[in-house]
């Protein structure tokens, strides 16, 4: 096994476990969930790192493949959606996972030009980002069958969708306690 796969491998497997912790990081935060332990600036910074840190793997994953002789991609075969011989569609997910971190990392940097809502916007792409590095990882991923990558997807997967469940229920069941308090404040005769 040369070095370059290693480091392919590697770099790869890098780059999911870290955007899966910003992930998870993320919705630890918004949740609010860790307020009380650590005040918000540590813990975005946290966030941001984490999801540098998942860029820059990428980016050193991309740059071996392009220089790797055994699969030989093209430029064009790794920056352009579907455009891969060798599985395209997990490759494509892994082109669009590129570009959707990109994104979100840019919108840390463009917060106070665009706001607070549009960021928001932006930043619900990471979902469909942690879902799409995910089967590019499983479907793609050399390793996927090992019972450490097994563990990483399925333990990352089950924690980010739980922490995404436990977002949602709060939503689903706050207007009817709203209106529960407002309603048992008022004499309604």
């Amino acid at each position: 096994m040369s070095v370059e796969w290693l480091v392919i491998r590697g770099s790869g497997v890098a780059a999911f476990a870290l955007l899966s912790g910003a992930t998870i990081w993320g919705l630890l935060v918004s949740s609010k969930l860790l307020a009380r332990i650590v005040k918000a600036k540590p813990l975005t910074w946290f966030h941001e790192s984490l999801a540098i840190g998942a860029l820059l793997a990428t980016l050193v994953h991309i740059f071996v493949l392009s220089v790797h002789d055994f699969l030989d991609f093209t430029w064009v075969e790794i920056l352009v959606p579907g455009a891969s011989d060798w599985r395209p569609l997990p490759v494509a997910f892994g082109v669009m996972s590129l570009y959707t971190l990109v994104v979100v990392i840019g919108s840390f940097y463009v917060k106070r030009f665009i706001g607070q809502k549009a960021w928001r916007s932006i930043h619900f792409a990471s979902f469909g980002l942690f879902i799409s590095a995910l089967l590019h990882g499983m479907l793609a991923g050399t390793d996927t069958g090992s019972p450490l990558m097994l563990g990483l997807y399925a333990g990352s997967a089950i924690v980010v969708f739980a922490l995404v469940a436990q977002r949602l229920v709060p939503v689903a069941t706050e207007e009817p306690a709203r209106v529960d308090r407002e309603l048992s404040g008022r004499d309604l005769v």
